[in-house]
């Protein structure tokens, strides 16, 4: 009869490097193999694509997609009327105002945040800001991408024109899936190719990034962790875009091209954006960030840096061009454009410094492309923009960002319920929170 060997002695750091390898054999013994649906429902297609405009910021709703007659206005705003209740100031906006019929304003909408950082990783993943789950929540254009990835050489999701810090990614979707924030200026993409040797340039690239990856191989077959493996997958994805003309392309643009956009920053993405798409290379979500929109003073001050003549100019020339562009090439109709802020402004009459502070309680959304039915508003806000009085859909209720996010995977044909259990920590991800119960769905109305 054997002896027992007595109480086992572990020191601190033993005990919790057992902890550990316990808790992720559990986690992962508790996991599905894949994804699951979770509910039964058929997303509407209309859409390969989506261009989402961020405004940065929170742009004022009274001053742009919920345009109101109200003595608030500059004297120069020009408010006019079209048909489908929409409204627009024509010194802001005169490039929207000429198409009216592709656009469409969501003016019944809310936001859970009114803090700026916790409003943006609202709007960008559709899910509150909560400690616990935040690196596990992917950005909306990085679940896109899982669902339509492998179309193309290109990745699946670019984000322009922003800054990497204020950025939700694709936390454990893979890094196939990190957007790729690429520059948007007139020489291209540049470290795409490496020319220092002339002709002889490709081959001693290619010659040593086969023996990198013959040095790697034992990490890449078995990486010790989740972050070396998504590194490892990026580099491969970004070798893929290596000495290739057709990629090379979609970073490039001409002189006039930039002038029709309007030289800025913005304007460049849109072009980048315009040529993703136009490319039919993989890309089935581009990010496109327009900041400034925090308009808390001398919002109306043309001599003030950041005023909305500035702002509203800069969003609406770029974006007319855009449609324009993608109307030329028979994309407009396959590519659903939605441009918001993470939450509208206060209503009425400007602050004592001439702008406008943090309003959760009433925001605009303007939709256009991919199988929107333009021409008119959804909802209505009441004379000041302070609170909804008609939701204008099918829920009669204010449409919040899980409704929007259900609304984008339908037009992109993702089912909006679906759930991923295989997560790090075994916690299910919901692409839409609730909505297999049905507390938050697509708003229909938007299609045609």
């Amino acid at each position: 009869m054997s002896k027992c060997c007595g109480p086992i002695k572990l020191t601190r750091r033993q005990m919790l490097a057992q902890a550990a390898s316990f808790a992720a054999f559990t986690a992962a013994a508790s996991r599905s193999d894949a994804q699951i649906v979770a509910g039964n429902v058929r997303p509407r297609n209309t859409a390969k694509a989506c261009i989402f405009i961020n405004l940065a910021g929170a742009p004022s709703h009274l001053d742009t997609f919920d345009a109101k007659e109200g003595p608030w206005n500059p004297p120069d705003a020009d408010i006019r009327g079209y048909s489908g209740g929409l409204t627009l100031s024509r010194t802001m906006f005169p490039g929207f105002s000429k198409i009216t019929g592709d656009l469409l304003f969501l003016r019944s909408v809310q936001s859970w945040e009114a803090a700026h950082e916790r409003g943006q990783f609202y709007m960008q993943t559709a899910h509150p800001s909560n400690p616990a789950f935040v690196a596990e929540t992917p950005h909306m254009g990085a679940v896109t991408g899982l669902e339509k990835s492998g179309a193309g050489q290109l990745p699946p999701f670019l984000t322009l024109n922003g800054s990497a810090g204020a950025f939700q990614g694709a936390t454990f979707l893979s890094g196939k899936m990190e957007p790729l924030a690429a520059p948007s200026n007139t020489g291209g993409l540049s470290t795409i190719e490496h020319n220092f040797f002339g002709a002889q340039s490709q081959s001693r690239f290619d010659g040593r990034f086969k023996l990198m990856e013959q040095l790697d191989q034992p990490l890449r077959s078995a990486p010790p962790d989740k972050l070396m493996a998504n590194h490892a997958e990026f580099y491969t994805a970004a070798r893929g875009l290596m000495y290739d003309p057709a990629i090379s392309a979609v970073f490039r643009f001409t002189a006039d091209d930039d002038g029709r956009y309007g030289n800025t920053g913005f304007g460049r993405s849109c072009i980048v954006a315009r040529n993703a798409i136009r490319a039919k290379n993989g890309t089935s979500f581009v990010n496109i960030t327009l900041n400034g929109w925090d308009t808390h003073q001398q919002m109306f001050d043309r001599g003030y840096g950041g005023n909305m003549y500035d702002l509203c100019n800069n969003l609406d020339r770029s974006v007319s061009a855009l449609v324009e562009d993608l109307k030329a090439s028979g994309d407009f109709a396959s590519t659903l454009i939605v441009a918001m802020g993470e939450f509208g402004r206060t209503p009425g009459t400007l602050n004592v410094r001439g702008g406008r502070d943090h309003h959760k309680f009433a925001m605009s959304v303007a939709m256009m492309g991919g199988g929107v039915r333009g021409g008119r508003a959804i909802g209505s806000t009441d004379d000041e923009g302070d609170r909804i009085e008609t939701p204008g859909w099918s829920q009669d209720r204010p449409i919040v960002m899980e409704d929007l996010a259900a609304t984008i995977y339908s037009a992109l044909g993702i089912n909006w319920t679906k759930s991923i259990t295989d997560t790090p920590s075994g916690r299910r991800f919901e692409y839409v929170p609730y909505a297999t119960e049905g507390r938050y769905r697509p708003v229909d109305e938007v299609f045609a």
